[in-house]
């Protein structure tokens, strides 16, 4: 019932409405968490039918999402200026981690992916075990906290099910080489964009946004890319956020001063 009014396409004066709700933060927490394990769910089922399965390539690319992942990583390929033989780091990698999966086989990448839960871990070594990408791909136990590795990585990729967002995008701004790639997926249309966490969190002054791209069917998510900032950069920043505020309260004091006279 959740899945399908996310896919309805609504008037975005009802979505304002809904984000200034007082109630508005405790019921998405909820919702989101419902999201979150039935999403799970799907993944732990498919990843198991994928290793009972005797043609499990096959199988794999009748999932109903299959082309939805294989243009994904399209996306997240030509985005970030990945090539051959680069390595790519999935944070929050899942029972199932088909962006992994379709990144390293279609375009001889290695891969590695960091995922908290023992058992989805184990889960997704027997697949891509089973896959024949265990050479490629390589699932460690961890989370965020877990960065950075010996391993220089060309991009990482935070999943959805990474959380809380603003605390992965905070270490991850402490921790990361100046100048590493990151990509995120999020909605920004319809439902969707209230029902995921990522449309609604602020990221940290340590990145800066370089490209963002818009979905194409049968695609819903945009990805968007980001660069750590080189701390120079990151410190004018600072400053110009600093200088703003400080323009915004002389003006308010001006104004102010004129009221009372």
């Amino acid at each position: 019932m959740v899945m399908t009014l996310a896919a309805l396409d609504v008037d975005e004066k009802f979505i304002y409405e809904i984000l200034k709700s007082p109630d508005f933060d405790s019921l998405i927490a909820e919702i989101s968490r419902f999201r979150f394990l039935y999403n799970l769910r799907l993944e732990n089922e498919k990843a198991k039918s994928l290793l009972e399965s005797s043609s499990i390539w096959e199988t794999l690319r009748n999932f109903t999402f299959y082309p939805n992942y294989l243009q994904l990583a399209r996306t997240e390929y030509t985005g970030s200026g990945l090539k051959s033989g680069d390595c790519v780091l999935f944070l929050g990698s899942g029972p199932l981690p088909l962006s992994l999966i379709e990144l390293c086989h279609e375009y001889n990448l290695s891969g590695i992916g960091v995922e908290q839960d023992g058992k989805r871990a184990d889960l997704s070594r027997q697949v891509i075990a089973r896959l024949g990408l265990s050479e490629r791909i390589k699932i460690i136990d961890g989370n965020h906290f877990s960065l950075p590795l010996e391993t220089r990585c060309d991009l990482y990729m935070v999943a959805a099910q990474a959380e809380p967002k603003s605390e992965v995008f905070e270490q991850l701004a402490r921790v990361l080489p100046e100048g590493s790639k990151v990509s995120y997926r999020l909605y920004e249309k319809g439902l969707r964009r209230i029902l995921d966490g990522s449309s609604l969190f602020e990221l940290p002054s340590g990145f800066e946004e370089y490209l963002r791209v818009q979905p194409e069917p049968p695609v819903n998510n945009t990805v968007v890319f980001l660069k750590k900032r080189q701390k120079r950069f990151q410190a004018i920043a600072v400053r110009s956020v600093v200088l703003y505020l400080k323009t915004i309260f002389f003006n308010f004091l001006l104004r102010l001063c004129l009221v009372c006279r």
